[in-house]
């Protein structure tokens, strides 16, 4: 189970990882592709600033090929090795996984990069309880 404070729990649900309190898309669903970049600049409830600074997301390219490799290699396992397909059929199966989640892999990188540069704090979370 995912609780609060901990790294996968911010990097699955796209929240602060800061205080975990917010979500730092503006549109939580990533298959809406006209807003799948639009993120707040800041955390309502901590403050803490989203783009460190300008390019900030441009390093999450490179996360995002090894998350896409993680998906392609899935895909592999799934169609080749268990339901025991073609390698013609595995190759598309790869291709519309990848074109499929596309939009989630996006979204999983640049969670996984700002959680490289942010730890949660805990002070930050439990400050913004005590006033409300």
């Amino acid at each position: 189970m995912l609780k609060k404070g901990n790294k996968l729990y911010s990097i699955l649900t796209g929240s602060c990882p800061k205080c975990h309190l917010e979500s730092m898309y503006k549109d939580k669903n990533p298959y809406r592709m006209a807003n799948i970049f639009d993120m707040h600049e800041r955390c309502s409830h901590c403050n803490t600033k989203y783009k460190m600074e300008p390019s900030f997301f441009y390093g999450a390219m490179y996360v995002s090929y090894g998350v896409g490799i993680a998906f392609a290699v899935a895909a592999f396992f799934i169609s080749f090795i268990f339901i025991e397909t073609s390698l013609l059929v595995t190759f598309i199966c790869i291709v519309v996984t990848l074109i499929g989640f596309m939009p989630v892999i996006m979204r999983l990188s640049r969670n996984i990069w700002i959680n490289m540069f942010m730890h949660y704090d805990k002070d930050a979370a439990t400050k913004f309880k005590k006033q409300i």
